[in-house]
């Protein structure tokens, strides 16, 4: 009786208690009656009145109430299980306590507590608490058969919850979206196929991005401006005791953010299994309007106008210890979960036939594209290679936007960059004429000779000399690729030929100051290959390739010797780095790369200058990796039939053989004779005669 009468006192304070904070004190000894209680009507009534208690719901409900109640019943279902476990093993006494009713009978009597007095989206803390509370981290504490009516039942409770929302932006919808979370991968996929997925769609990606349980559309980072200091000398911080900082820490915290990477794969998980493809379509306007307000918001911000590569110099270390970490840790989980839900609709947009459609295929792609523009001041700090889905969501984009190419061309007039041939003072501006350039480069094939010299030539000209300043390394780089992918393309030889002078002295310049050996060699050997055949450069200036070899040979006669600064770029093995290599040598292997692209009547002309060149080079070590190129080149397949056959004369009857291993002065011996001592054929020369006597 003392039981029953504990359990009336706790009733009438949940009818009674106003305080919120009084009222979760209450939970945790709810939480034990339940899995005490002997009588399953009790149960049944306890779990009825924990879900419509004045106490607990007369308030403000947030998630946190809502994951209290939820941890109600799981710790009650957990308790459970654990009495029965230490019960099982000793030996029925005739006295002791009271042993509680068994397990199935007692989910049965907490599922009946969910009755008509309470709405549907509660009826899912409570079942959804009791499955987690069991079948929760692989614990198995429920036969199958009661399993399969437990999750039978909490789907139904979605599908009733569901069909009694008025708005997606309520608490019962976004209770709904962390309950799915939290139970999801338990259930079989017989029971996730019975889930209505057009309804629950809107609801996950809206709750997810736009609600003030999730990522509430991006506007914490305009609200961090105002507690930014700015200190003399143009240094910023952003104190932990600030409003922001607490606000992002809660945000972190909250029950659907901390758990940010399941609720994404359950919301692409939606969009696979959707039946209506405008929602798809919806879905990604919702996340068009999330990113959007990122990029909006964080540009004013100041800590927007500090680049990455400035941080240390231009920020305090407590905020670059504590809030500026706390801050990306948000930001980062916020890009890789647009990034998993983009691939879901993406790959949907492959897939299937209606999206598949020209009049919605590419406006979805460009849609894509300009989701991950504005985020990209996010993944261009975490580096966007790192992720998968991240390369498969833009790459297919593309691919797709790039079967329409009259819309590329429109398009890439939405994003180029506001001023064309400036660089930008904003580290954001700049940072999105980096995604400009690295996007842009994939559509040069697909535009005319026009617009690549309006949209990228014009876009990469004044990062072509610019990589001296460490924040602007990287665009310098992504400059270079875009001139070269533009001087790549057949159809744009006249453009090509406009350029190529400006862009060779350029590549002169900035080498190797600027530019590392590994992106020299490359750029060189592409510049020369667009100009021989069979380029349409080479009909109209077939001169062009020797002129340029030239100009590299001349270089790389009065090149220094000194070894240069090691780049980890230049060495493709981590684990076997590369020797360091001089001007000169780096200079002589781009000549060397660049032989197969010759005729075979300027082989004839550059294989013993190349010889000679690399004799030049005093340094043994660096020597020898010139003579194993130079033999790689001329045996491992890099020449055509014709090259080929050319480049085996050379080496066994031209005196090439001679000329690259002993020195060109040998090769000359071999192919012509000794020109200080012509002999006749089979005579003894003088010296010889003397040493013979």
């Amino acid at each position: 009786m003392s039981t029953e009468r504990s359990l009336a006192a706790l009733l009438r304070s949940l009818q009674t208690i106003s305080d919120l904070q009084d009222a979760f004190g209450l939970l945790p000894t709810a939480a034990s009656f339940l899995s005490l209680l002997t009588n399953p009507l009790n149960v049944s009534l306890l779990a009825s009145q924990l879900l419509i208690a004045p106490a607990i719901w007369d308030h403000r409900v947030d998630l946190q109430v809502c994951r209290r109640v939820l941890g109600v019943f799981n710790t009650a279902a957990m308790t459970v299980m654990r009495n029965d476990e230490v019960d099982e093993p000793k030996p029925k006494a005739p006295y002791g306590r009271p042993k509680g009713i068994e397990r199935d009978a007692w989910v049965k009597a907490v599922v009946n507590g969910a009755d008509e007095k309470s709405p549907r989206w509660r009826h899912m803390l409570l079942i959804g608490g009791v499955l987690i509370g069991f079948e929760g981290q692989n614990r198995q504490g429920l036969p199958l058969r009661i399993r399969n009516k437990l999750e039978s039942a909490l789907v139904k409770a979605t599908q009733l919850a569901l069909d009694d929302l008025s708005s997606v932006d309520g608490i019962d919808a976004h209770c709904i979206t962390m309950i799915l979370n939290y139970t999801f991968d338990l259930f079989p996929d017989s029971e996730k196929s019975k889930l209505d997925y057009d309804r629950l769609l809107p609801v996950i990606v809206r709750t997810t991005f736009f609600s003030r349980e999730g990522l509430e559309g991006g506007y914490f980072l305009g609200a961090i401006d105002e507690d930014i200091i700015e200190y003399p000398g143009r240094r910023f911080g952003w104190p932990p005791q600030s409003a922001s900082y607490d606000r992002i820490v809660a945000i972190s915290s909250s029950p659907l953010v901390s758990s940010l990477g399941p609720l994404s794969r359950l919301t692409a998980h939606a969009i696979d299994k959707a039946q209506d493809p405008v929602l798809v379509s919806q879905s990604m306007d919702i996340l068009a309007d999330f990113a959007r307000t990122m990029t909006v918001q964080w540009r004013q911000n100041k800590l927007s106008e500090v680049d990455v590569s400035e941080e240390k110099e231009l920020l305090d270390p407590e905020s670059l210890k504590k809030t500026i970490p706390a801050l990306w840790k948000v930001l980062r989980n916020s890009f890789y979960s647009v990034v998993i839900v983009l691939r879901a609709v993406l790959g949907r947009v492959i897939n299937d036939p209606v999206l598949a459609a020209d009049r919605r295929a590419p406006f979805l792609s460009m849609k894509a594209i300009h989701i991950l523009r504005n985020l990209y001041f996010v993944s261009s700090r975490i580096g966007p290679n790192s992720s998968s889905q991240y390369t498969f969501a833009l790459l297919a984009a593309i691919d797709i936007l790039t079967q329409y190419p009259d819309l590329v061309e429109s398009f890439l007039k939405s994003i180029k960059p506001a001023e064309l041939g400036q660089i930008p003072k904003h580290p954001l501006e700049r940072c999105l004429d980096l995604f400009y350039l690295n996007t842009a480069e994939h559509f040069s094939l697909v535009l005319s000779p026009e617009s690549n010299e309006e949209l990228l030539i014009s876009a990469a000209t004044p990062y072509l000399s610019s990589g001296a300043s460490r924040n602007l390394l990287e665009i310098f780089e992504a400059a270079h690729s875009v001139v070269l992918a533009v001087f790549a393309v057949p159809a744009n030889a006249k453009i090509t030929a406009k350029y190529l002078p400006f862009y060779v002295d350029t590549l002169f310049t900035v080498f190797p100051e600027n530019l590392s050996a590994r992106q020299f060699r490359l750029a060189f050997k592409t510049v020369l290959q667009v100009t021989a055949p069979p380029s349409p450069l080479a009909n109209s200036q077939p001169l062009l390739p020797s002129i340029l070899l030239q100009v590299l040979y001349d270089r790389a006669m009065n090149a220094p010797t000194t070894p240069l600064p090691s780049n980890p770029q230049d060495s493709t093995d981590a684990s076997n780095p590369s020797p360091p290599l001089s001007e000169q040598a780096v200079l002589t292997l781009a000549l060397i790369d660049s032989l197969h692209f010759l005729r075979v009547s300027d082989l004839e002309e550059w294989l013993p200058m190349t010889a000679r060149l690399v004799n030049m080079i005093h340094d043994a070590k660096m020597r020898g990796i010139c003579t194993d190129r130079f033999w790689e080149a001329l045996s491992s397949g890099e020449m055509d039939v014709e090259q080929a056959h050319y480049c085996v004369t050379w080496w066994s009857t031209k005196g090439g053989r001679e000329m690259v291993l002993f020195g060109y002065d040998q090769g000359v011996v071999a192919e012509f004779g000794n020109r200080d001592g012509p002999y006749m054929s089979g005579a003894i020369g003088g010296v010889a005669r003397e040493n013979k006597l």
